[in-house]
Parts: C-alpha cells; structure tokens; sequence
C-alpha cells in the first residue's frame, strides 16, 4: 500500500460500487426501475474496470479485492433488496431467506472465482458468474414494469428465478466469458454487422432486448452445458 494505488481500474470499480448503491436507495423508495437501471450501469463500470486493468497493466491484489466487494454490493446484495421489494414481501421469511440465498451463494461464487481466475476459470467460467445473474433480475423488473406497467411483478416466479440463479452461481456449469474474445486478432467483417445489428435492437426498445439478451445468455448456457453432459453420458457407455 505504501506504493500507492492505480486510480482509473479502481475508480471505475467505485463508480459501480456507487450505482449499486444508488439501487438500493431506489428500490427503498419502490422506485424499480432506477433500481434495476442503477444494476446495469454498475454492470458497466464492472467490465471497464477490468477491461482498463488489463489494457494498462495495472492488475494488483488491491483491485481483485475492491472489485469483489463492489460486485458484492451492486451484483448481490442490490438485486437481492430490489427482488424483496419488488415482489417477495408477501413471502415473508420465505421471501428474505431466498433473498439470502442468492446474496450468500454470490459471495461463495465471488470468492471461489478469486481463488480459480487463473487456472479453471482464465477463460470461462465456473457456474454463472453473479453480474449475469444480477442483470437477469435488473431486466426482469425493467422488462415488467415498461411493459405491463406493474407495481409488484409476479412473487412465485421471482422467487423461484432467485433460487435457480443461486444454485447457478455455485453450480460447476460452465458459462461463456467476453475473455474468451481475443479483440486483438482480426475478426469477420459480418462481426462489425452483427454489433451494429444488436446497438439498433437495443436503442429500438431496450427494456425488451436487454431481457431478452440476458435471458438468451443464461438458456443458451444451459443447453449448452445439457448437450455436454449428454456428450459425455454417451462416451461413459461406449
């Protein structure tokens, strides 16, 4: 520490911190949809204040240690006080004890990728990592309250989301990662097409593309990982 600390990764971790934050003050006011925003703003900062470690070379074990705790805080703890909110209260201890779960199951993910980010988990990951967990309930509420217009969204859904996105969290499945993009080798020109197509589906009407991309991230992931475990059911039996 008598070295100092770098200021760009860090405070870029900071901002998400500071959002996350902003989304549990929101969602104490019911106001859901700033809460479900704030989530996704942090999920931002989240990917730049690697991104900018990398590209600067300014990866410390002070900055591991800042990023988990702020994703803590805007991936774990403020979804888990936005779904409460938003539609778990009636459930009363059945509701916080699910709420709880997810919160717990994201700091064992958190800490279990600190432990693996350079061997198991370099590339892919090891069970749903907690931002896209995070951004599958952000868009949810989003998703629901742009569209029906609804106060409180659907109690026996959330709560059964929040409990399948914990055990996820800690599952060994394996789910895909920006790493495994290698943005400085040349790519397809139908790549540049694509992220033009996805900004104009998304500016068009994003509370619907952006659920619809979480959740086209966590089935794929699913199916994908189905399609493996029977890939290797088969190979057992031959």
């Amino acid at each position: 520490m008598k070295k100092g600390v770098y200021l760009l990764p860090n405070g870029l971790t900071l901002c998400g911190l500071f959002f996350g934050y902003f989304s549990i003050l929101a969602s104490l006011k019911a106001n859901y949809v700033h809460a479900g925003w704030g989530i996704l703003i942090a999920l931002i900062f989240d990917g730049l204040d690697g991104w900018v470690a990398r590209l600067t070379s300014s990866n410390t074990k002070f900055g591991i240690e800042l990023d988990s705790l702020s994703d803590l805080i805007a991936f774990g703890v403020a979804p888990a006080v936005m779904i409460f909110s938003w539609s778990l209260q009636d459930f009363g201890r059945l509701g916080w004890a699910v709420t709880f779960l997810y919160v717990g199951c994201g700091a064992l993910r958190l800490a279990r990728y600190n432990i693996q980010m350079e061997s198991t988990e370099r590339k892919s990951f090891t069970g749903m990592p907690i931002p896209a967990a995070a951004s599958v309930l952000a868009t949810l509420v989003i998703f629901n309250q742009s569209h029906w217009g609804q106060s409180r969204g659907n109690g026996y859904f959330a709560l059964c989301l929040m409990f399948f996105l914990a055990l996820l969290m800690i599952s060994t499945l394996r789910f895909h990662s920006i790493k495994e993009i290698d943005l400085r080798q040349r790519k397809p020109f139908w790549a540049l097409v694509l992220i033009i197509v996805i900004l104009l589906v998304i500016f068009t009407h994003p509370p619907i593309a952006l659920f619809s991309f979480a959740m086209l991230y966590l089935i794929t992931a699913l199916i994908e990982n189905l399609y493996r475990f029977r890939k290797r059911f088969v190979r057992k039996e031959n």
